[in-house]
């Protein structure tokens, strides 16, 4: 079953970002004092956006030790990095080109790869060769970032898409046919659920329904199948995206 969620619910999307700011920011030094670095994928979008500012400006930027933390993503639409889609542009503009982060401790996925299916394989080697870990193993990321769409979807699982049910790859091209950019490439849900610590940020009256679905109904939306096997899952929305909850959560 995995684990169940922490919900906290702030008032407005700029406390939203801060809440967020200061979980990451101890997520890493936490990490950081346990295992000597720390292993982030980042999600893309626009709800984190106003998080990775945050981030990176004092006090926020301080705190991490952006010598030893590793970036990934979650998953990249099929475009170059320069693309203003690209979510790896998106990042780059509001935090990593404005931290000292060494550049080869960002693993980007390659949207603009010829063949998705190749640079899913890439993807996968080199989460492979980073993480340390063993043929069968999953790589343990210390966070996870997520957030999700109004249909229910997180990263590029959507509902429906056969990739949702992947069992066996790492990494997986993925094709939504509704989507303005329809080819991407996306983490697996055991991925997801093998991290240590998994965070969806969530912010909008207009989510407030997948919100209600995914936290308080049986469903098989994407979001909903995300529950780390040993690790913890928590839930940050702003009030507008909570309103349909049947009760506030709980402060960090």
């Amino acid at each position: 079953m995995g684990s169940k969620p922490t919900v906290t619910v702030v008032p407005d999307p700029d406390a939203l970002a801060d809440t967020a700011a200061r979980l990451i920011a101890d997520a890493a030094a936490d990490a950081i004092d346990a295992r000597g670095r720390f292993m982030w994928a980042l999600a893309g979008g626009e709800t984190p956006r106003a998080t990775y500012a945050k981030l990176a400006l004092p006090p926020w930027s301080e705190r991490v030790d952006w010598r030893r933390t590793w970036v990934f993503f979650g998953d990249e639409r099929a475009v170059p990095p320069d693309h203003p889609d690209s979510n790896y542009q998106m990042a780059h503009v509001t935090l990593l080109s404005k931290v000292p982060i060494p550049a080869a401790q960002v693993l980007r996925v390659r949207g603009e790869a010829s063949d998705l299916e190749v640079g899913a394989a890439e993807y996968a080697r080199a989460l492979t060769d980073l993480f340390g870990t063993r043929r069968g193993e999953l790589p343990r990321f210390d966070l996870v970032l997520l957030g999700m769409g109004v249909d229910g979807h997180t990263a590029s699982l959507f509902p429906g898409s056969p990739v949702v049910r992947e069992v066996f790859r790492m990494v997986a091209a993925v094709h939504v046919a509704a989507a303005s950019i329809p080819q991407r490439l996306t983490l697996t849900l055991p991925v997801f659920n093998a991290a240590a610590r998994v965070v969806f940020l969530v912010a909008g009256a207009e989510k407030a329904k997948a919100v209600k679905a995914v936290l308080g109904e049986h469903t098989t939306l994407p979001a909903a199948m995300v529950r780390p096997d040993n690790g913890e899952l928590v839930w940050l929305l702003d009030r507008a995206a909570a309103a349909q909850l049947a009760a506030s959560g709980r402060g960090l």
